[in-house]
């Protein structure tokens, strides 16, 4: 099909997924931003407030299978408009759940409903721009996720001030309806006759897809997800726990987190495009450098806040620029199989195994074993990580030359 190809119109559309992707995160990471919150004014406890946390990554990661492979067969554009209309209900209703089985149901629906968003997203990406175009576009739209997040952290403090924690998933669903009007307006489908010549996934695809490598690949994600969501959603927590900050100062502290993703997802962008064709190479100088500061997060987090918080933020935008190479670039690699959407689903489907198994995990492990120790477990993951994607660099390289 025909490809955006004027300056202003790569712009335009790019804009426009990125403020989609910016309130998807808004309406789906306000839980864990305010868990401390949450927990105080509700009397529950940190592994029962996970319960609705992993409710959310399982349905989302379930979801990615489903919207990964309806994103190649019928229109993306109604897919992320169902996952924002969806989305806006869930964050107006859960305020009103007395019990966290309540919250369990509501988060999950809305943790499907935020399936249907990415995948279609890059589906979008993959037709309407070049390969060069869709490089920077992917990198300015995961941008848009952190400035989601950061964007929460800021203004639920004084949402919370306001109306109380329930406030911030009220202003949450406000957000996402008019994203979804503006979306509805704006955003651009693929045409039917060009899906329909390369909606058919072949068995070249399905047997790369199938491929040792790509399940180690996966295995890899798992820890990336581990990471990622482990520190971000439970950041708070651990600054509140270990150096007594007020729950509204570690929110802000949080802020870090995501400023630091997208200092390190522009760098990932720059590193792949200038000198590392590879994604698995990228993917191993980023975790290696996550592993250094996990380590030296473990050395610190007894003793030092604002130490403790800055490492913590590179290690956390390292990560993303993990997933930036392994979630944002591998899809186009499968452009030409027909396939886009379903491996960008199945891709961050492992992404929210990981996150599920930490968001629970940390909580656990945290209780049972101190902050400190936990981590040590972190450092394990980082540096897991970049040794078996060093290990994946020239099998990767054969397979895609």
């Amino acid at each position: 099909m025909h490809k955006l190809e004027s300056k202003r119109e790569v712009s335009t559309f790019t804009l426009l997924l990125t403020i989609t992707y910016m309130v998807s995160y808004m309406t789906r990471t306000n839980f864990a931003a305010i868990v401390s919150e949450i927990t105080e004014a509700t009397g529950f406890s940190k592994s029962v407030l996970a319960v609705p946390l992993i409710g959310t990554f399982i349905a989302y990661g379930c979801g990615q299978l489903i919207s990964g492979f309806f994103g190649d067969k019928i229109s993306p554009k109604k897919l992320v408009s169902i996952g924002l209309l969806v989305s806006s209900v869930m964050n107006a209703v859960i305020p009103l759940c007395k019990s966290h089985w309540a919250m369990l149901a509501i988060w999950s629906v809305n943790g499907l409903a935020q399936a249907f968003l990415w995948p279609p997203m890059v589906r979008l990406m993959s037709a309407w721009l070049t390969p060069e175009a869709y490089k920077n576009t992917v990198t300015t739209v995961n941008c848009g996720g952190s400035i989601g997040t950061i964007s929460i952290y800021l203004i639920a403090p004084v949402i919370i001030w306001l109306m109380g924690w329930q406030g911030v998933f009220w202003a949450s669903a406000f957000f996402g309806i008019i994203m979804l009007c503006i979306w509805q307006i704006f955003a651009q489908d693929i045409p039917i006759v060009e899906k329909t010549a390369t909606q058919t996934t072949g068995k070249g695809a399905f047997k790369t897809i199938l491929s040792p490598l790509m399940f180690v690949v996966f295995f890899v994600i798992i820890l990336m997800g581990m990471l990622r969501e482990g520190i971000t959603s439970w950041m708070p927590s651990f600054l509140t726990e270990s150096f007594h900050l007020e729950t509204e100062i570690s929110i802000l502290s949080s802020v870090l987190l995501p400023v630091f993703a997208i200092l390190s997802i522009r760098f990932a962008n720059w590193l792949y495009r200038r000198y590392i064709r590879n994604p698995l190479a990228c993917a191993t100088v980023l975790f290696g450098i996550g592993s250094l500061f996990a380590f030296a997060l473990y050395l610190c987090c007894e003793n030092n806040a604002v130490l403790s918080a800055l490492c913590s933020s590179v290690l956390t935008g390292s990560v993303h620029g993990v997933n930036l190479m392994l979630i944002g670039m591998i899809p186009n690699y499968f452009e030409n199989k027909g396939c886009v959407s379903t491996i960008s689903g199945i891709l961050n489907f492992f992404t929210y195994v990981g996150s599920a198994v930490a968001t629970y995990g940390v909580a656990v492990l945290s209780e049972q074993i101190g902050w400190t120790s936990t981590i040590f477990m972190w450092f394990l993951a980082a540096l897991a990580g970049s040794l078996i994607c060093l290990l994946c660099i020239k099998p990767w390289k054969r397979m895609f030359s």
